[in-house]
């Protein structure tokens, strides 16, 4: 978006035209975040199905270069390793916008998240696990990445992957 202001000055009218939105993407990279490929599904579905101006994003793994990550059972002596595994499913939702609407800018909204938390049974931060995603796309997005969430513990998830997380986002052409 650009914004012109006009100021009068000695009945001389000057207009001023700046940018003042700072693309997603360079926001990205100017936290570090380098988007990878997205990650091809690893069962009977499709990563994205877009409906209307909504895009359902399916359940999103630590993946990287076709290979899970973070693994294992997230307990109160791993939750920082958990933390990044949730904040690398994020990063693969971002990359799954990406590819299917060609430019994060479109997104008009994160609507929410859904985190599951391959848990011991006596584990119960599932939320701070979650919070490292939801606080990466507020980062990136601004207030269009508040969402709504659930953050819950299960016995196991594909892969053995230690989180898993699912997207519903609002776009705009």
């Amino acid at each position: 978006m650009v914004r012109e202001l006009s100021i009068s000055f000695l009945n001389t009218k000057i207009s001023l035209k700046s940018s003042i939105i700072i693309l997603i993407e360079e926001k990205l990279e100017s936290i570090g975040v380098k988007l990878p490929n997205p990650p091809t599904p690893a069962g009977s579905y499709v990563p994205v199905i877009r409906t209307g101006n909504l895009l359902f994003i399916s359940g999103q793994i630590p993946m990287e270069d076709g290979k899970v990550i973070f693994t294992g059972k997230v307990s109160d002596g791993n939750l920082e390793t958990a933390q990044k595994s949730a904040r690398m499913c994020a990063i693969n939702i971002i990359a799954q916008i990406k590819r299917e609407l060609g430019s994060l800018d479109k997104v008009t909204k994160i609507v929410k998240l859904s985190g599951f938390v391959n848990s011991m049974p006596d584990f119960t931060q599932h939320p701070k696990v979650i919070n490292s995603a939801s606080d990466l796309l507020f980062e990136i997005f601004g207030e269009k990445g508040k969402h709504s969430r659930v953050a819950v513990g299960v016995a196991s998830l594909p892969l053995d992957s230690m989180t898993e997380i699912d997207a519903i986002v609002e776009f705009l052409e």
